[in-house]
């Protein structure tokens, strides 16, 4: 293998591997590193494994209905063990997947641990193998796309030892089956294994910090989330801070705080889901002096650090940590390095999901930011139960919400909670994208019956035209 390329890719995540292929078709000689598998934890520990988990929860769940639609479903079980394998089995298909593309492109990969050292054009890339040998390479351009993990909080007794308390990689190839479970932080993580686990019938309780589950959703969406969560069966306690979390001998106990007043909670099993932080150890960043703040490296909008020929994109530079943020930023920062003219990454227009039960979507402003920003809005709702696919569907519980400029007509915000709004989002995305006004939102033909007719509904209610309310 060559040691000399224009490009190297730290990290073969999904802001990784698509900036590596992205800088192949536009012709530069490119290799990345990856230490443990292609795809890194998105693809293999994060939102491709958890989605085929919450597949098998929104199956299971739906046979608990059959009789509401008509159908016969007689002593429906779950085998724990399958329900785990058949999500390892597609991040492993879909690993594969990303080693073919790799081979398509003829990007070079080199498996180990990357550390930088002070190089000409760019830092030099050293790669201790698995043999434990290192070799070195050189590159025009380095890019640092090496994720991030979850984050603890050592002293508060949040920190995972694997077998009781768990992170979200622990959760999803569980030792064994909880009875019982605590779940610190709300945030679509956490939601989305409290959801994923209530649906098997685990006794599941959620300890947030801040005052309402799903903090940077709108506050009518997470007051929504929060009702609907409670149906199902979990217990969310807001505004209460974990004081200690510690492993017994037949489960978890933890002592919790809201205003004062402290209690004890057990359960056999914990999560700990209360953020992310960069990995950004053992890379050689304090030697070369690149600036990074909160655990995270510092790039401005074409991922370019303070650092000649070192780039960084993806979780390892901070929020939103989503994958579609991390690809987008590596195919900003490459097309840059190629000489081209991209638009740096609006934050603002990234969509983000949570794929729990009702599922939760937002793109742009909630209707507080948007206000305190000191714009005068317009704001339309349009509830699920109005709308015929959602009742065919038996998914009669939701909501979309819309902020536009008042003065202009720009669309701000969308935020929505229930059936498919994941897929319903891009949508919005598209029209903020577009620069589109509520004029032309209103006078597109949205097909019937579907739930995209409440997108346009919900449009038409901020400028007093809804139909179906």
């Amino acid at each position: 293998m060559s040691t000399s390329f224009d490009v190297i890719v730290i990290g073969s995540g999904p802001g990784g591997y698509v900036t590596a292929i992205r800088a192949a078709q536009l012709g530069m000689k490119t290799a990345i590193v990856e230490r443990d598998r292609l795809g890194g934890i998105c693809l293999n520990w994060g939102c491709i494994p958890t989605k085929a988990l919450l597949r098998s929860a929104e199956v299971y769940r739906n046979f608990q209905h059959a009789k509401e639609f008509g159908l016969s479903a007689e002593g429906v079980s779950f085998d724990a063990k399958a329900v785990v394998q058949r999500s390892r089995g597609v991040a492993d298909r879909l690993s594969k997947g990303v080693g073919f593309l790799m081979k398509k492109h003829k990007i070079s990969v080199i498996e180990g641990e990357a550390r930088l050292e002070k190089g000409s054009a760019a830092p030099k890339v050293v790669v201790k193998g698995k043999d434990g040998k290192d070799a070195g390479y050189e590159a025009k351009h380095v890019i640092l796309a090496t994720g991030a993990r979850a984050r603890e909080i050592p002293a508060a007794g949040l920190k995972a030892d694997g077998k009781r308390i768990w992170t979200y990689r622990d959760a999803m190839t569980p030792p064994e089956w909880p009875e019982s479970l605590l779940v610190f932080g709300s945030g679509a993580i956490g939601i989305e294994f409290a959801s994923f686990y209530a649906a098997f019938g685990v006794k599941t309780t959620v300890v947030e910090l801040l005052d309402r589950v799903l903090p940077v959703e709108d506050e009518e969406i997470s007051a929504f989330a929060k009702k609907r969560f409670e149906k199902e069966g979990m217990k969310l306690l807001t505004s209460t801070e974990a004081k200690s979390l510690k492993a017994t001998a037949t489960g978890v106990e933890a002592v919790v705080s809201n205003k004062g007043k402290e209690e004890t909670l057990k359960a056999s099993h914990a999560i700990v889901a209360v953020g992310i932080t960069g990995n950004i150890e053992n890379l050689g960043l304090e030697a070369l002096g690149v600036k990074t703040e909160k655990g995270h490296i510092v790039a401005d909008g074409y991922g370019r650090t303070n650092v000649a020929g070192l780039y960084a994109i993806g979780d390892v530079t901070g929020a939103p940590w989503l994958a579609h943020k991390a690809s987008h930023e590596g195919i900003i920062c490459v097309e840059a390095i190629a000489g081209s003219s991209p638009h740096p990454m609006i934050k603002e227009r990234i969509p983000g999901c949570t794929y729990s039960h009702p599922q939760v979507a937002s793109v742009g402003l909630t209707e507080a930011k948007a206000k305190a920003s000191g714009r005068e809005v317009r704001v339309g709702r349009f509830p699920f139960v109005g709308n015929g696919k959602a009742i065919a569907l038996g998914e009669d519980q939701g909501m979309v919400k819309v902020v536009f400029d008042a003065k202009t007509g720009e669309l701000l915000g969308a935020h929505m909670i229930g059936a498919e709004v994941t897929e319903l989002i891009q949508g919005y995305a598209i029209a903020m994208q577009a620069e589109v006004t509520e004029h032309e939102l209103m006078e597109t033909v949205f097909p019937h019956p579907t739930l995209s007719e409440m997108m346009h509904e919900a449009v038409l209610d901020a400028y007093g035209r809804v139909l179906h309310v």
